[in-house]
C-alpha cells in the first residue's frame, strides 16, 4: 500500500476564508483545534481486562500495531477484582516511565474508569492518578447528564491536584453515550465537558458511542447491520463533529465475522466516525485500515492544500481545483485528512 508522508503546512486559512461559502463564524465555543496536527488518530481501540497481566503484556507487546489501548476497569472487570485491575493498571503505568518507546507506548495507553453512578469512580481515579505516569487518556462511561461530569472533575481534582492548568499533564477525556437520556442531552453535557477540560488542564477529545447499554436503554434489539442503532449513531456523529470531537463507533461483537466487521467498519467511516472499538486482537487490522485514510484520498488532500498556496501567493481568495470551486469546508477536510495521515505514519 502507498504510504505518503504529506508535508504539513503551518499557514492558516481561516483568517482569509473567514465565512466563506458556510456564512459562519468558525471561532465558537467549541474547540479551535480545526487545524490540530497534535490529535491522536484512535481507529482501532482495543479493550484490555485491567486485572489481566497477561492479556496486558500481550496487548503492550504489539502495541506499535493498534492506535490505542484501553486498560480497563468497568465492563471488562469483575466486581471482586477491581482493586486489583486498579493496582495493576498502576503498576504498568508506573513500568511505563521506564519503558524505551516510553514516550510513544504511552501516547497509545488510556483507562476506562468505571461509571460516576457506580460509585467506584473516585477510588479508580486515586489509584491510576497517583502513578508516575498519568495515563494520556482516560474514558468515562455511562454519562447521562452534567452533574456526572461535575463528580468526575471534583473526583480527579481529588485524587491529584497537580493536574490543575499544567499542560505538561494534560490528560484528554473521552466519554460515552450509552443511554436515551445521555444521547437526547448530548449537547449539553459535550458544552459543559468542553468549559470544565478547559477550566481544569484536561483536553476534550472524544465521545465513544455504547451501543450494547443503549439497546439495553431502549428496548433494542442488537443485530449485526445495526439498523437498531443508526440514527443514535448518526446523532453521535453529528454532535461530535459539531464539537470537533473523535466520534468512536460501537463494538462489531460478532468477533469471528471478519467480513461483517469490515463492511460495518467501512460504513463507520463513510458516516463520518474515526474509529472503532473493539474487543479481540483480530479485529485491529481491519478497523485500522477502514479509517486508514486512502492514498487516493491523501494525494487530493496534498494537491488542493499546495493549490491553496499558489493561490495565496498570487493574491486570490476563492480558487478552483480539480473542478470545484474550494471553499473553507473542503480546505478544512484535507488538512484533517493529511493531519491524520501524518499522525498514523508517526505512530506505526
Amino acid at each position: 500500500m502507498i504510504r505518503l508522508i504529506p508535508r504539513i503546512i503551518s499557514f492558516d486559512p481561516r483568517p482569509i476564508f473567514g465565512c466563506l461559502a458556510c456564512k459562519r463564524n468558525l471561532s465558537t465555543t467549541q474547540n479551535d483545534d480545526l487545524f490540530d496536527s497534535n490529535i491522536l488518530p484512535r481507529r482501532a481501540i482495543l479493550y484490555v481486562p485491567g486485572n489481566d497481566q497477561r492479556k496486558i503484556d500481550k496487548a503492550l507487546g504489539t502495541f506499535k500495531q493498534i492506535d490505542s489501548i484501553v486498560l480497563d476497569c468497568e465492563d471488562g472487570v469483575a466486581a471482586n477484582n477491581k482493586n486489583k485491575a486498579r493496582e495493576t493498571i498502576k503498576k504498568v503505568m508506573d513500568q511505563t516511565s521506564n519503558a524505551d518507546d516510553r514516550s510513544k507506548l504511552w501516547s497509545k495507553l488510556s483507562v476506562r474508569i468505571n461509571s460516576i453512578q457506580s460509585n467506584l469512580a473516585c477510588d479508580d481515579l486515586r489509584q491510576i492518578l497517583s502513578a508516575s505516569c498519568v495515563p494520556r487518556t482516560i474514558l468515562l462511561p455511562k454519562v447521562d447528564s452534567i452533574e456526572h461530569i461535575e463528580k468526575y472533575f471534583r473526583s480527579s481534582i481529588e485524587a491529584n491536584n497537580k493536574l490543575i492548568d499544567k499542560e505538561s499533564d494534560q490528560i484528554d477525556l473521552i466519554t460515552y453515550v450509552e443511554s436515551a437520556i445521555g444521547l437526547l442531552d448530548l449537547r449539553t453535557i459535550c458544552q459543559f465537558t468542553m468549559e470544565q477540560c478547559q477550566q481544569n488542564g484536561f483536553r476534550f477529545a472524544g465521545i465513544i458511542f455504547g451501543s450494547d447499554d443503549f439497546c439495553a436503554d431502549i428496548g433494542a434489539t442488537r443485530t449485526d447491520n445495526g439498523d437498531e442503532v443508526l440514527l443514535a449513531r448518526q446523532q453521535v456523529v453529528l454532535i461530535a463533529k459539531s464539537f470537533n470531537l473523535q466520534a468512536i463507533d460501537s463494538v462489531y461483537i460478532n468477533f469471528k465475522d471478519l467480513d461483517g466487521l469490515k463492511r460495518q467498519s467501512e460504513n463507520g467511516s463513510m458516516m463520518g466516525f474515526t474509529g472503532k472499538q473493539c474487543i479481540h486482537p483480530g479485529q485491529i487490522p481491519i478497523i485500522q485500515e477502514a479509517f486508514r485514510p486512502s492514498a487516493k484520498k491523501v494525494q487530493w488532500a496534498t494537491g488542493l492544500i499546495e493549490a491553496f498556496e499558489r493561490a495565496q501567493k498570487s493574491g486570490q481568495g476563492a480558487f478552483v481545483y480539480e473542478g470545484q470551486m474550494i471553499d473553507m469546508p473542503l480546505l478544512r477536510q484535507a488538512y484533517n485528512i493529511l493531519n491524520l495521515n501524518q499522525q498514523i505514519v508517526q505512530n506505526e
